[in-house]
């Protein structure tokens, strides 16, 4: 089953440390999301300059944005606190990144006529080359599906902006559909995005995560302590480098990486069966998963019950594929056109078990961690072993050790396979 709906993972301390935005909001009652996006940006070690429109203000006021993001709010270009009283010429020279959200649909027209006759528009216009304008649109259905509007839209990607899409759902005025400016934390994670190394740009990642579930009957089954946090990451990370990202989870209660295409599955044949499906389009497979060994041969339709004898039922069990061999063979098979990443969650003699590991199911990488005291856990340190011996991830969050991994596999492909 297929989940299309994107959450965001949460907000990690210091990703955007050193990072200087220009936060733009612009007339749109989604402007009381751009309160909890500039927190998040803040959260994120980020400095937050606000500037705002007349029409902005009318949705929230410059004291809310001010106390949220600890510096005075420009709205004016007539601002005489700035020295040589061209704010729209420094504040666009400061940031490193320009965020327009909400931004209207008005606020889009003059965008892609490069009017200047106020603050926020007069400060986009007189950016330097090359410097990114992420722009967060926000209207009703009718004003987004509008000729005009995708007109404008694509005259300011033409123009180097980078639309960040819309949500789907229920609106101010009451109706319902395409229009909603995204959520303060997809919009946080698109800009914490775009400020990654695109190493795996043009590359296409199937990713395994999370545990499964093996049924013993309709109420019972096998299962492990996996949280799938460490595959989700690496998820998000390998799409933030620039891949199209597809990850087959198992049965977790997280919120999928926004721009990551997902697929839910419960037992490990589910798991196989759409890892096949998906593999001849991906070039690079990360096997995160902790599938289970065994699955029981007998499983009951019927909820089992305690018969008064004392005696457990008598459960068969069989072996479940495997899935990381399965797809090694056909990365051999193929030769050097897929690029196979296996993991390996041990509980004693990390290094000797995940080398034979390696060698026994025929992988180029095979990364190791202590499974049971990192089960759940948001940190973890990781052991990479291949051909050329090891390399130690130290310990770290699981965000931030999912881009160091992403970067070592990018440095790792074959001639063949680079973009």
């Amino acid at each position: 089953m297929e989940s299309s709906t994107p959450v965001m993972l949460g907000v990690a301390p210091g990703e955007l440390n050193g990072r200087h935005v220009l936060l733009g909001l612009t007339g749109g009652v989604a402007c009381y999301k751009s309160a909890e996006l500039c927190r998040l940006l803040i959260k994120s070690g980020a400095t937050v300059q606000v500037m705002m429109t007349e029409a902005a203000c009318q949705f929230i006021t410059p004291v809310t944005m001010q106390a949220l993001s600890g510096r005075p709010v420009v709205l004016s270009q007539w601002d005489a606190r700035s020295p040589d009283n061209m704010p729209h010429i420094r504040m666009g020279r400061e940031a490193d990144v320009i965020v327009l959200a909400p931004c209207s649909a008005d606020f889009i027209a003059r965008l892609a006529q490069g009017r200047a006759d106020e603050l926020v528009s007069l400060t986009c216009l007189a950016r330097p080359a090359g410097k990114p304008l992420l722009v967060a649109p926000a209207m009703n259905r009718e004003m987004w599906a509008h000729p005009a509007t995708q007109r404008n839209l694509a005259q300011i990607v033409q123009d180097g902006a980078q639309v960040m899409g819309v949500g789907h759902g229920e609106q101010a005025c009451g109706e319902i559909g395409d229009g909603r400016m995204l959520e303060p934390q997809q919009l946080h994670d698109l800009i914490v995005a775009s400020f990654a190394p695109k190493v795996l740009a043009g590359q296409q990642v199937l990713v395994t995560a999370g545990p499964t579930f093996e049924a013993i009957d309709p109420v019972r089954g096998i299962t492990n302590h996996s949280s799938g946090k460490m595959g989700f990451a690496i998820a998000r990370a390998a799409q933030e480098a620039g891949a199209r990202v597809t990850l087959v989870a198992g049965p977790v209660h997280l919120p999928t990486p926004e721009g990551v295409r997902r697929i839910d599955v419960q037992s490990a044949q589910q798991m196989l069966e759409a890892v096949e499906r998906s593999l001849p389009e991906y070039g690079i497979f990360i096997a995160t998963a902790a599938v289970a060994d065994w699955r029981t041969a007998n499983v009951s339709e019927q909820k089992l019950k305690k018969d008064g004898s004392g005696q457990p039922p008598a459960l068969q069990f069989v072996e479940n594929p495997d899935i990381l061999a399965t797809v090694a063979r056909t990365a051999q098979a193929q030769a050097g056109t897929l690029y196979c990443v296996g993991f390996a969650a041990e509980s004693h003699d990390l290094e000797a078990n995940a080398q034979a590991k390696r060698l026994r199911k025929q992988v180029p990488l095979l990364v190791g961690n202590i499974g049971p005291a990192t089960f759940g856990k948001d940190d973890n340190a990781l052991l990479l072993i291949d051909d050329h011996g090891t390399t130690e991830l130290p310990h770290a969050s699981k965000r931030v050790l999912a881009q160091q991994l992403v970067s070592e596999i990018a440095r790792r492909l074959p001639d063949t396979q680079r973009a």
